[in-house]
């Protein structure tokens, strides 16, 4: 039964991968470095190329956080997985973790590709724009934010590691 049950979350994290990279794919097709498309008063379509992690942190380091931030994505998702095996029937944390897995994931290939995280998405308000993001972004993003509510929700008793399907921890 476990197997199964965390079948449909990896499922959920190809998905979220397959959108991400069609979307990604979308954009390099129609746009050049840089150049931006005015789609409302708050949002706009640009290409950026983004070598570091969050907010451009190390973009400038000279090229081995490539390797880094891909060997950090990996072993996060690596956990994540297992972390999935021992909790698959949990609804909340489940779809957190495999948010963050399919970001993390979809981001990978893009280091893997081109070196840098291709990001399109900007956001806008009164001359402030927002650093550009893309689709597994902001799948990071609502993950992070179901983890910490989860963990803000949770009976006091539960917060306690529980063995997995196997007795370990």
């Amino acid at each position: 039964m476990p197997a199964r049950s965390i079948a449909r979350w990896l499922q959920l994290a190809g998905a979220i991968i397959l959108i991400d990279q069609i979307s990604k794919w979308m954009v390099l097709g129609t746009l050049r470095p840089g150049e931006s498309i005015y789609v409302a008063p708050f949002f706009n379509w640009v290409l950026t190329f983004n070598a570091g992690a969050a907010f451009s942190f190390l973009s400038e380091a000279g090229g081995w956080q490539r390797w880094l931030f891909t060997l950090l994505a990996l072993g996060v998702s690596a956990w994540i997985v297992v972390l999935l095996r021992r909790h698959s029937g949990e609804f909340r944390l489940s779809l957190a973790l495999t948010l963050v897995l399919g970001g993390a994931l979809g981001n990978v290939f893009d280091r893997m590709r081109f070196g840098a995280v291709v990001d399109f998405i900007q956001w806008h308000a009164a001359g402030y724009y927002w650093p550009a993001f893309n689709v597994a972004d902001s799948a990071i993003t609502v993950g992070a934010i179901l983890l910490a509510w989860e963990q803000l929700t949770k009976p006091a008793g539960d917060n306690a590691v529980k063995p997995g399907p196997d007795g370990s921890r």
